[in-house]
């Protein structure tokens, strides 16, 4: 039945634009000069059934859930819940959702199957509400929208105040989600600071987030500096970036200024091609192509090489970084004014010296925006790590041999049952609130970068 409300939603939407382009093209024909443009009359009728009825299914598909299962709970006879604790009363809902959707395990009580049949009844009309509802909503906006077409009407006004107030709500949303990542973020890393001093998180040299599960175990206290992490988090990064700056800037260069145009419309589609290959396919070419033939070509000088290196995972991150660099770099070269690059020449510079010299200096604050944002990818990345460089973390900056970066460790202290009151899961946070701090220093630098060279260039 959600699947029909969308339909009428959709049907609603077309016939509400067309009623509307229809009339508003008809009081045309009948000689009267129309404020705006018809299509402007149908995009009014199409947006007023379109935002609020979407929004109404999505608050009901949201909201239905917990009105349906609260509805089934109280509906329950006297007596079967007498004892049981919060969670007791979660398993028996969810027992009972199991048996309205035909999941039955042994023979359930008569009084779960007669909740599981009210549950089944509740939902189907819960459906049918939802689809005469969206009925209901879409034909009385449509024959308001239909009531306001006139030559008068300010179409165009009332399209755009519709458009506006949807890029408001979603800037907001926005802007709220990020606070609410912050203050999630603070307030557990305050909590794990509780457990842990500030200064052995930030200065200690060893990185074994363990918590002992007996009273009496003193071996497995655990150690949370996480120097190493960040050590190996900066080493892979290091590695990226020295394969993916050079790559990708010498390719946008070649590309905007001494690339065929023939040759340039295929090479750059290919390199574009690099930024939409998922993360854990680089993740499988680390581990069973770049790994191995370090390993090999690492006997073959007599060098120890690990099975899981620093110098495999930040390789082939640094190929998947080449594409973002490329095209950053080569939208700031594209975007330099021809006058300059027309001035250049004309004083006798050579190709490469108006190069050097003039159009990369003034494309700068662009490239340098590229790079940094590749930095931040590079730190934030998480599944080529995990594949190809290792898991323990390790006060080292040897390139073959294994490390860990931050975003590992996070995704290790959350895998599997966690209870969010101990210092081993709450160092996940304390790791994601350092990690934005980084990532929101590099953004700062980068703003300050691109404004000091374009006001330089203005």
């Amino acid at each position: 039945m959600t699947t029909l409300a969308f339909i009428l939603l959709i049907i609603a939407v077309i016939v509400g634009y067309a009623i509307n382009r229809v009339a508003a093209r008809s009081i045309r024909e009948g000689g009267n000069k129309l404020h705006s443009l018809t299509t402007y009359h149908g995009l009014f009728s199409a947006l007023l059934i379109l935002v609020p009825v979407l929004t109404f299914i999505l608050l009901w598909l949201v909201l239905q859930g917990s009105v349906m299962d609260r509805m089934v709970m109280n509906g329950l006879q006297d007596g079967v819940l007498d004892g049981l604790d919060s969670g007791s009363t979660q398993l028996v809902l969810a027992e009972i959702k199991s048996i309205s959707r035909g999941q039955i395990f042994g023979t359930p009580e008569d009084w779960k199957i007669a909740a599981a049949d009210q549950y089944v009844a509740i939902q189907g009309r819960s459906a049918w509400l939802l689809v005469i509802a969206v009925a209901l909503m879409a034909l009385g906006l449509m024959a308001f929208a239909r009531s306001r077409v006139s030559a008068q009407f300010r179409a165009r006004q009332g399209v755009e105040g519709i458009v506006t107030g949807l890029m408001i709500f979603c800037s907001t949303v926005a802007i709220f989600t990020t606070i609410g990542i912050v203050v999630s973020l603070t307030y557990e890393t305050f909590r794990f600071f509780d457990a842990v001093p500030v200064t052995e998180f930030l200065f200690g040299t060893n990185w074994e987030p363990q918590i002992p599960l007996r009273a009496d175990q003193i071996a497995a206290e655990g150690a949370f500096g996480w120097l190493p992490v960040f050590l190996g988090t900066l080493v892979i990064t290091f590695i990226a970036l020295i394969v993916a700056v050079p790559v990708g800037l010498f390719s946008a260069i070649y590309l905007n200024e001494f690339a065929p145009k023939k040759l340039r419309s295929v090479i750059k589609p290919m390199l574009e091609i690099l930024a939409g290959v998922p993360t854990i396919v680089y993740g499988f070419f680390a581990i069973l192509v770049v790994a191995p033939a370090l390993r090999s070509l690492g006997q073959s000088i007599g060098l120890d090489v690990a099975p899981n290196t620093a110098l495999a995972a930040g390789s082939v991150m640094g190929i998947m970084l080449i594409p973002f660099i490329s095209s950053f770099a080569d939208d700031a070269l594209s975007a330099v004014p021809y006058t300059l690059r027309e001035g250049a020449l004309g004083l006798g510079a050579t190709r490469a010296e108006m190069m050097t010299n003039v159009l990369f200096p003034a494309a700068l604050p662009g490239i340098v925006g590229g790079v940094l944002l590749a930095v931040s990818r590079a730190i934030g990345e998480t599944m080529i790590v995990v594949m190809a460089a290792g898991l323990m973390a390790k006060m080292t900056i040897n390139p073959l041999d294994s490390v860990t970066t931050v975003t590992v460790q996070i995704v290790t202290l959350l895998i599997g049952d966690t209870s969010f009151d101990n210092p081993k899961t709450l160092a996940a946070f304390t790791l994601g609130m350092m990690l934005f701090l980084v990532t929101l220093l590099i953004n700062i630098f980068a703003l300050r970068i691109v404004r000091k060279y374009r006001e330089a260039y203005d």
